[in-house]
């Protein structure tokens, strides 16, 4: 089995090529990683769209770009492969054909123009050639203004006869040149293809541009509360609960979010599920762009008994952009029944924000950090009665994947082969055992070993963070995450109910018109929608 790696970072695609043990670090290639027979790691599903009740966390992250491998033809390439998700969202929205008469005209004009250069140079045969060159104007014509059968004028199927007609004498001419009209045939077949690669290129970009920008719905929400907040008097804006703030005995939740939706949704379907709401705290931390439309939201919606602060996470001194979750794409190759068959997935990991946890929360002993991707539909306050063991990061493992695999990738450090990869999302945090083991220093100092090593320093996080944890991490039951409703559309419904929480890692977040609509009412449920600016910013579907 092969993985390919693309990792997406910073809400940007940036991605990494290693191949045959040479560490090239390339915008917008490859991490091509060979796993050999028998190396550790659960074997991949040959069809990972099938949910069944043994499906591990099916994990993920963003991103795209066409590429082609070091070696190997990019035709033996799947499209999922070069394209990602997109590939997936294809399929899903494929609409009925509109063209096909289009098509076929297109088809046989490429025919005549193929015999034409060659029925041009007989004049004994000059009537056929006048006769051919009429027909492939009038083709012309037709297809200049048509794109679907709808636009092709009335008795087209008489003009394709005469066509076919005329092509079919053309083939029967002795004296034809085969070599020339066999040249001819390369050439429209090279065009052809060189025409169609260029718009599933084209479309790809589109498709990643969509899930990749905010849409204008969200950037109207925030702006409107920006504004808002700077209206509304000083006294509203002052918060009584601080105490609750730096507590150790209530239930602590921190969310890394730009997405003022996103949070909400992930914090009123945990507080729904709570069976005392008033022990839950939670902690929003966002850049200053979004700081006070973020303040205002929750400062004017309720969310039961639950206390919410929202902070800035740029006080701290972080690296501009680098506060939210990074993901990358993996993009699993093997061989089953003679067949290349191809398995994506998304994993998310900490950002260097994640890695201010102890600093900012100084007076907490455990944390619960929550993607903003995520819905909630079980009780999580369990989560606080889990031993670990001594262990600092509870979190979701992906043992299909494991560090050994990734070693070109990962670079020099010493590290554990065996050890999985694990995923954010939901990660039960033991601040104690943190400061213990010096965490955040750990990862800073894997951050300058890796970007000495030549790596881009916005792609280092993902990288240090898989070694930061090694031997620390503590693997929860698989009953509490359910990943992939971000690009997965074979999971069943029933199926989905049994998990606590549900991540929407992928491209295809519920928030955006390219979410997965089975999974999108299961997100939209917990937005309150009856605050007036989300209808006034068409937010609500």
């Amino acid at each position: 089995m092969d993985w390919i790696i693309r990792e997406h970072v910073g809400k940007q695609d940036q991605e990494i090529s290693v191949h045959d043990g040479i560490n090239r670090s390339i915008t917008k290639a490859p991490v091509h990683v060979y796993q050999p027979k028998g190396s550790p790691g659960r074997p991949v599903e040959s069809d990972v769209r099938k949910a069944s009740p043994e499906r591990k966390n099916v994990n993920i992250s963003k991103p795209v770009s066409v590429i082609q491998l070091a070696k190997g033809d990019e035709s033996e390439m799947s499209c999922e492969l070069r394209f990602g998700s997109y590939c997936i969202w294809r399929r899903e929205h494929k609409e009925d054909m509109m063209d096909s008469m289009v098509k076929k005209l297109k088809d046989r004009l490429f025919v005549a123009r193929a015999y034409f250069p060659s029925i041009a140079k007989l004049p004994v045969h000059e009537k056929l050639s006048r006769e051919m060159k009429q027909n492939i104007q009038d083709f012309e014509r037709m297809l200049s203004e048509a794109t679907t059968d709808a636009d092709l004028p009335p008795h087209v199927e008489d003009k394709l006869r005469k066509m076919e007609t005329v092509i079919a004498r053309a083939k029967s001419v002795p004296a034809v040149d085969c070599n020339n009209v066999d040249k001819k045939f390369r050439q429209l077949v090279d065009l052809t293809e060189d025409e169609a690669n260029f718009h599933t290129k084209q479309s790809s970009f589109l498709y990643q541009l969509a899930v990749q920008t905010m849409p204008k719905s969200l950037h109207c929400l925030s702006m409107r509360l920006t504004v808002e907040y700077f209206h509304t008097s000083s006294v509203v804006m002052e918060d009584s609960e601080t105490e609750k703030f730096v507590d150790p005995k209530l239930y602590h939740f921190a969310i890394f979010s730009n997405n003022i939706l996103a949070s909400s949704v992930a914090i009123n379907s945990t507080v729904v599920h709570a069976k005392d709401s008033k022990k839950l705290v939670f902690h929003v931390l966002t850049d200053r762009q979004n700081y006070y439309a973020m303040k205002l939201w929750f400062m004017r919606n309720t969310f039961k008994k639950a206390s919410i602060e929202v902070l800035n996470i740029e006080e701290y001194n972080v690296i501009p952009g680098s506060s939210l979750p990074e993901e990358f794409r993996v993009t699993l190759q093997s061989h089953k029944l003679l067949k290349m068959h191809y398995e994506t997935q998304y994993v998310s990991l900490f950002s260097h924000s994640h890695y201010l946890l102890p600093e900012i929360f100084k007076n907490l002993d455990k944390i619960v950090v929550l993607d903003d991707d995520i819905v909630v539909q079980q009780d999580l306050t369990a989560l606080w009665r889990i031993n670990m063991g001594g262990m600092v990061n509870g979190a979701a493992e992906i043992c299909a994947v494991r560090l050994g695999q990734l070693d070109n990738y990962l670079g020099k450090t010493n590290f554990n082969r065996n050890s999985c990869v694990w995923m954010s999302g939901l990660n039960v945090i033991d601040l104690v055992r943190w400061r213990d083991h010096n965490i955040t220093t750990t990862f800073r100092k894997m951050v300058e070993v890796l970007t000495k090593e030549g790596r881009l320093h916005e792609a280092t996080a993902s990288k240090a963070s898989l070694l930061t944890f090694q031997d620390l991490v503590y693997a929860l039951d698989d009953s509490w995450v359910l990943s992939g409703l971000g690009h997965d559309y074979g999971l069943d419904l029933q199926f989905i109910k049994k998990f606590a929480v549900l991540h929407y890692n992928g491209n295809m977040k519920p928030w955006l018109e390219l979410g997965i609509p089975k999974y999108r009412s299961l997100w939209f449920k917990f937005l309150n929608r009856e605050d007036q600016v989300l209808s006034d910013c068409n937010v609500i579907p």
